[in-house]
């Protein structure tokens, strides 16, 4: 998969940490920030340069100010003017501290955003890099259902017309609450965790066969809808297939990939008779009973004398055939 780069307005990051704009030198939403990383220039400002990376936003606290304050005049205005001249994508000064003159002198030098906020550094770090993990992510945008159930993202994947969408709305029924329909777009938001959402232009709309579409939020009520939300679990709905052997027993956890994470997956036959919402719901619970700690199969197994709690026998499902 061919790395795409992503990139979130400055004007976007000044309004998400309420940010003081001292200097800009141009309008904030034209300059892009494309590194989801922030660095305090702690070694560049006594003079180290190498490994300098320009595309992180910079930000200067407590510790840095105190020390350029006390460099004498020459040697503090040198470094401060050699930082600039990387031309970040802004300089943000914390804790409401006072703007050194030679600060101001160099942002307008190089053409450098200056900000100032009134949160202490470590606060605004943690901030604005969770903001910008989210924005910059890696993405991908799949056909889907994305819904949440009992507190569980649950992704429905199916081919057209399999019922993906008019499960969704037993479930919003029901009392769960829809994220997106047709287009789920999924970020990578940490080594562990995906996000899903819908594209703002068809969020909270959904289409039902024989109906056309309809505004879940406008119908349902505000409960009914949500703009993001953890997905923890993929179901694959298809058709029954008599010939196909279905899992009975759920020992062994399905996982499927998406952006190099691994999702636990499970397959659901879907047939006239089958409530699919039901079915769905005890999937989602089961689940999140499994990341808990407990398998009901394998405490069934284990009250059968069939195996222990782990490492059970793979021909387990053939086992329970015979009760």
């Amino acid at each position: 998969m061919t790395k795409q780069p992503y990139t979130v307005p400055l004007s976007a990051i000044i309004k998400e940490t309420s940010l003081e704009s001292i200097y800009m030198p141009s309008e904030p939403e034209e300059r892009m920030v494309t590194s989801c990383d922030v660095n305090r220039p702690g070694l560049v400002l006594s003079g180290y340069l190498d490994y300098f990376d320009n595309e992180r936003i910079q930000m200067l606290g407590k510790t840095e100010h105190s020390f350029l304050e006390n460099l004498p005049d020459d040697l503090r205005q040198t470094h401060i003017q050699e930082l600039a001249a990387y031309q970040p994508p802004a300089i943000i000064v914390t804790r409401n501290l006072p703007i050194l003159p030679e600060l101001l002198e160099a942002c307008e030098q190089h053409g450098v955003p200056l900000l100032r906020s009134k949160e202490s550094t470590s606060s605004l770090m943690a901030t604005l890099i969770a903001f910008l993990n989210v924005e910059l992510a890696p993405r991908i945008t799949r056909h889907g259902v994305l819904v949440e159930v009992y507190g569980e993202g649950v992704l429905l994947l199916g081919d057209s017309g399999i019922g993906k969408s008019e499960t969704a709305i037993e479930l919003i029924k029901r009392g769960h609450r829809l994220i997106a329909d047709d287009a789920v777009e999924i970020r990578r938001v940490s080594s562990k965790t995906l996000v899903g959402s819908a594209p703002s232009n068809i969020r909270h709309f959904i289409e039902l066969r024989g109906i056309g579409i309809v505004n879940v939020r406008r119908i349902f009520g505000i409960g009914s809808v949500k703009n993001t939300e953890k997905i923890d679990m993929a179901i694959q709905m298809e058709p029954w297939d008599t010939h196909k052997v279905y899992d009975r027993m759920g020992l062994e956890s399905q996982t499927m990939d998406i952006l190099g994470i691994p999702v636990p997956n499970m397959t659901i036959p879907v047939k006239p008779g089958r409530n699919l919402a039901i079915i769905i719901e005890v999937a989602a619970i089961s689940n999140r009973q499994k990341k808990m700690g407990y398998n009901a199969a394998q405490e069934l197994m284990h009250k059968l004398g069939m195996g222990e709690e782990t490492g059970l026998p793979s021909h387990a499902n053939s086992e329970w055939e015979k009760y």
